[in-house]
């Protein structure tokens, strides 16, 4: 397995509309995409675009806010009421097999692949087994890089 591009860092946040404030007002974003809702996972989403560099895709800034009282993101809300960094997301070519990568040393993967906010298939690696950092592993879209 090798480490791919990083795709997003995800940030837990208590509301979305006053994070995308911050990042226009504070931090000078200017491509924020519309806030969305992904019920499968219990969250609100919002990707901010960094700049393109040399010609490549920025980094992107997940924005999650939880989504009902069943969100998987509740507790870390409970433990951080002002919201803040979740996790960090790697892309992969193919899902699977970073799976099986990733148990095949010792890694405990949460939950088999399923469709992220990127439409592309995902798996989260616990952060115990990842230098304390919940790790999200994606797909590399079709038809990017």
């Amino acid at each position: 397995m090798k480490l791919g591009r990083l795709n997003h860092i995800g940030i837990a946040t208590p509301s979305i509309a006053d994070s995308i404030v911050f990042y226009r007002d504070v931090m000078g974003a200017t491509q924020i995409c519309e806030p969305f809702d992904l019920p499968a996972q219990g969250v609100k989403v919002c990707f901010v675009d960094t700049p393109t560099v040399s010609g490549m895709n920025g980094t992107q800034i997940e924005l999650i806010e939880p989504l009902g009282e069943n969100s998987s993101i509740l507790g870390f809300i409970a433990k951080n009421p002002q919201g803040g960094q979740h996790h960090m997301c790697y892309e992969v070519p193919d899902i699977y097999a970073a799976k099986a990568w990733f148990e095949s040393q010792g890694k405990r993967v949460l939950g088999e692949p399923r469709i992220g906010a990127h439409g592309t298939l995902i798996i989260f690696v616990h952060p115990r087994d990842m230098g304390g950092v919940l790790t999200e592993i994606m797909e590399t879209p079709k038809g990017t890089h």
